[in-house]
């Protein structure tokens, strides 16, 4: 009976809704290590390096982070209205149109337009799709068991990133986009046809609002969630400091991930294989640090420390990827990924928390990408091709030092609101 309270028997009214997820996260994942090679041959045909690459990447991470702090509020709010089901299977579907153009045709053209389409598709459903997901369980599961539940989710969006990146290992090129887009056209019909709905319809009295009413209105209360959060945050030395860490963290680690393919296919040669083998590290790496290394460690040494081991283990995975000098030296920065995944700051404030981590993530491919392309070129000041990962790992150690002045609830002495504020990770 103990696997009752884990969690798993909360699970069972939500398979229809976990299903189909797990194999939307499989198809996009899967994609992921083939898009590179991809979109470079098209871009730059003949060449390793793609400046063109980066800077269309960076500009897509810059434009969905800035609408998306809109658009991610709306569609919870639509979601509230009109029911979790079409919000699902909207967001689940956004994906299918992009993929599709780069299965009929990889020329430039369809690459261009897989941008574009791809862009709207990430501003609708990236972090929609979890967030709208886990309002449907709340919708079923207890408030007693609802962590338990949650926790199970995540593990399951991590094992679909490990089993989409070892289906793209195994598959050849020609067949990934194709498998892709048949497992992405089933999930929106599987929920459709199964999928319960939660949210009861009743009258609205906004119900005659027009859409644009209704973004202002997203904006009015986005805005004053933001300002009383903000307001707690300063006030209180703790999250203050959680929010630098987040801040710096994601600043240099966005623009990490926003360069990092491209910078390994050029001065590596990687493809789609290498890429997979290392996704697949730091997903496994992921899922072995939230089961096993989490629990171990934080009763023994406590979340501040856990917290610094992380940022150190972020530090070593840029400098080593930054200063590699071998076709090895990834694979090594990759194991990293055992602990650096474990920066995850909450607390009371954590939309306020989560609107600095997605200013650092759009403000970053603004730097990352222009510097990236200078040091890739021939007209590099100095011989240093991950340069520009090297100052992302600036902003790590600055994250370090914000978390070394935090202050745990153990030595927070008498201060009650900074007991209520902990824990400093999830």
């Amino acid at each position: 009976m103990a696997w009752k309270n884990c969690g798993f028997w909360e699970l069972r009214p939500l398979v229809h809704l976990l299903f189909p997820l797990s194999i939307h996260w499989i198809a996009e994942e899967m994609t992921v290590s083939v898009l590179v090679d991809v979109v470079t041959n098209a871009l730059c045909p003949g060449e390793s390096t793609c400046s063109e690459a980066i800077y269309i990447s960076g500009l897509q991470q810059t434009v969905v982070g800035i609408f998306k702090m809109v658009v991610l509020p709306l569609l919870g709010q639509l979601a509230d209205e009109y029911g979790r089901k079409p919000l699902l299977i909207l967001t689940v579907s956004t994906t299918i149109i992009p993929f599709t153009l780069l299965a009929i045709n990889e020329s430039k053209d369809f690459v261009y337009a897989y941008y574009a389409l791809r862009t709207i598709s990430y501003i609708i459903s990236q972090g929609s799709i979890f967030c709208i997901a886990v309002a449907y369980a709340a919708d079923f599961v207890s408030d007693s068991k609802r962590a338990a539940a949650f926790s199970w989710i995540t593990g399951l969006f991590s094992a679909s990133h490990v089993l989409g990146n070892l289906l793209a290992l195994l598959l050849p090129e020609n067949c990934i986009f194709p498998v892709s887009i048949a497992l992405l056209i089933f999930c929106p019909v599987y929920m459709y046809f199964f999928l319960v709905e939660t949210v009861e319809s009743a009258p609205r009295r906004h119900q005659e609002s027009t859409f644009l009413q209704k973004v202002v209105m997203v904006l009015k209360n986005r805005y004053k969630s933001m300002r009383d959060a903000a307001l707690i945050v300063v006030g209180s030395p703790t999250l203050r400091g959680i929010s630098f860490v987040s801040f710096f963290y994601e600043l240099g680690m966005s623009g990490i991930t926003t360069v990092l393919f491209y910078y390994l296919k050029a001065v590596f040669g990687f493809s789609k294989d290498q890429f997979s083998e290392i996704l697949m590290m730091v997903g496994v790496g992921s899922i072995v640090s939230q089961l096993v290394v989490l629990p171990l460690l934080n009763p023994l040494v406590g979340e501040k420390v856990i917290l610094c081991i992380a940022l150190l283990a972020s530090i070593a995975y840029a400098l080593f990827y930054g200063l590699a000098w071998a076709s090895w030296v990834p694979y090594l920065s990759a194991s990293f990924g055992v602990i650096y995944v474990l920066v995850k700051p909450s607390g009371k404030a954590q939309g306020f928390i989560a609107g600095v981590q997605s200013i650092a993530s759009l403000l970053s491919p603004l730097a990352m990408s222009p510097l990236t392309s200078w040091f890739l070129s021939s007209d590099a000041p100095f011989n240093c091709k991950g340069f520009s990962i090297v100052v992302a790992s600036i902003c790590m150690i600055i994250a370090l030092c914000y978390a070394f002045t935090l202050r745990t609830e153990e030595n927070s002495g008498s201060d009650k609101e900074e007991d209520i504020e902990t824990p400093l990770l999830t």
